[in-house]
């Protein structure tokens, strides 16, 4: 139930609280794609093997996954708001440090550090929100943060390719410094932590066992792009299972696990969770694919590539604030399912593309796409914050963000694996970061019969996520109303 704090919050307090929330989530969409255009420059700048180059963006992405839950739950501990504006800073300096990288090693580390406050904005994100807008309010300002994350996405495309065209790749980096530091100044002034602090343990071995595991797993997909099955890589594959089965094993004894496995229970708060994870692990991997398409294939610039590729991502934006709205009236489930159901349409679109093909082919797919991530999103958000309970809003967020960021993770590297079985192993991943400046009409035709497997098969995973987000259907007795349940939440009669 909402606090009288948050009900009786002043418009301007709301709105000014949505602006910080918005440029974090902003710089976070931007950081997500702006590196993708830039890693054969990474390769020729630093002479390093592209096997090396592609953890700039796995790493970041594998740290957000790890603590996400541990920055929400330190905003329990010390207040959204402050973990928040922390994680702002160290997002900032880290991404000063990254323009000042002199290795591939100095710029995974800074990577990973920047990682970490990522993880800080976006775990604490959806508190700061709740922390000021009732539960029936929700829906619009997720919607919100979801015009917030598409024009990031967008913009780091742009940026991108303007960046590394005219100027340096270490631009990229540099462009996230002076909107950073202008909303910490901003945000020590609108962002205030109401609610007492809770006591909160962190979970170390549950962060470990999972980080460990997932390593293990993703290093195992990113070689089998390039090399055939081998004892080191089969042996990594076991060991990356039998740890994440100490993890589980782990979290069901935990006093405060780092993922509250107990949450499951509840089809309210497993649907969109696992709805978040494998809608990510099938949509993460498109714009690379999409964009390695029209440069290798097409031959179009970097620049060309994102402005044809941004029109998707402007409508997903805009859509955001109508499945907010939606989701506040009727319930999540519909734009969940209407999302989810245009994404497997867009993947079937991706998946009949050529070396004949038409640009339009191109631009429906991903207008298709924008369209689905803008009903899915926003209304997903909604359905795992209006199911958590006041005291686990910041975990529950966390949460949220875990599930989408290990789909993340998985997504291109498994996406590589699957293409590169049209593909010689030893050009693959070559190829699918744009290293190669040209192809031959032979290796264009394979190149393309490689992107029509992985994206079937990324098709293949989306329904699974449709049908993911029917779980509370199955689950719930249509003709009995289920008993509360304390220590997870309380479920509502809505989808």
């Amino acid at each position: 139930m909402s606090t009288a704090t948050e009900t009786n919050a002043p418009p301007l307090r709301k709105g000014s609280t949505i602006a910080v929330v918005m440029t974090g989530v902003f710089l976070s969409g931007m950081d997500t794609t702006i590196v993708i255009l830039a890693l054969p420059t990474l390769e020729r700048s630093f002479g390093a093997a592209l096997t090396s180059i592609v953890w700039v963006v796995i790493g970041f992405l594998l740290v957000n996954t790890l603590l996400t839950t541990q920055a929400g739950r330190l905003g329990d501990l010390y207040g959204p708001a402050r973990i928040y504006q922390t994680g702002f800073w160290v997002l900032t300096v880290a991404s000063l440090l990254c323009g000042f990288a002199w290795n591939v090693t100095s710029i995974v580390v800074f990577r990973l550090l920047q990682g970490v406050g990522a993880a800080c904005v976006t775990a604490n994100s959806g508190a700061v929100i709740s922390s000021v807008f009732t539960r029936e309010e929700r829906g619009k300002a997720y919607g919100n943060t979801g015009i917030a994350f598409s024009l990031g996405a967008v913009a780091g495309i742009v940026l991108g390719g303007l960046a590394i065209t005219y100027v340096s790749w270490r631009w990229i980096f540099w462009l996230n410094v002076p909107i950073g530091a202008v909303t910490i100044a901003y945000a020590g002034k609108v962002l205030h932590d109401r609610a007492p602090a809770r006591r909160r343990i962190l979970d170390p071995v549950g962060m470990g066992t999972l980080g460990s595991g997932l390593f293990c797993l993703i290093w195992s997909v990113t070689r089998l792009a390039i090399e055939p099955p081998s004892p080191l890589i089969v042996g990594s594959v076991v060991a990356g299972i039998c740890v994440l089965g100490v993890f589980v094993w782990n979290e069901l004894r935990h006093r405060e696990p780092m993922l509250r496995l107990s949450s499951f229970r509840i089809p309210a708060m497993s649907a969109p969770l696992l709805a978040a994870l494998f809608q990510g692990l099938a949509n993460y991997a498109v714009l690379w694919l999409a964009i390695m398409y029209l440069q290798g294939t097409k031959g179009l610039s970097p620049l060309d590539t994102a402005l044809l590729m941004m029109p998707g991502y402007v409508l997903a934006g805009l859509v955001c604030l109508v499945s907010g709205r939606l989701a506040d009236r009727a319930g999540p489930l519909l734009p969940i399912t209407v999302g989810l159901a245009v994404e497997i349409v867009a993947l079937f679109c991706y998946a009949q593309v050529s070396t004949s093909s038409g640009l339009w082919l191109i631009v429906v797919a991903n207008v298709a796409n924008g369209l689905g991530l803008g009903f899915f999103i926003p209304a997903n958000s909604s359905a795992v914050m209006k199911a958590a309970p006041q005291e686990l809003i910041g975990i529950s967020s966390g949460m949220l963000r875990t599930f989408a960021s290990i789909g993340w993770s998985f997504s291109f590297p498994l996406a590589i694996m699957f293409a590169s079985l049209s593909i010689p192993r030893d050009l693959a991943v070559t190829i699918f970061v744009g290293s190669s400046p040209e192809l031959d009409s032979r290796l264009a035709a394979a190149f393309t019969d490689g992107l029509h497997r992985a994206f079937y098969a990324l098709l293949g995973i989306m329904i699974v996520a449709m049908a993911a987000s029917f779980i509370r259907l199955v689950r719930t007795h249509p003709a009995r109303r289920p008993a509360p349940e304390p220590a997870v939440g309380r479920r509502t009669s809505r989808p």
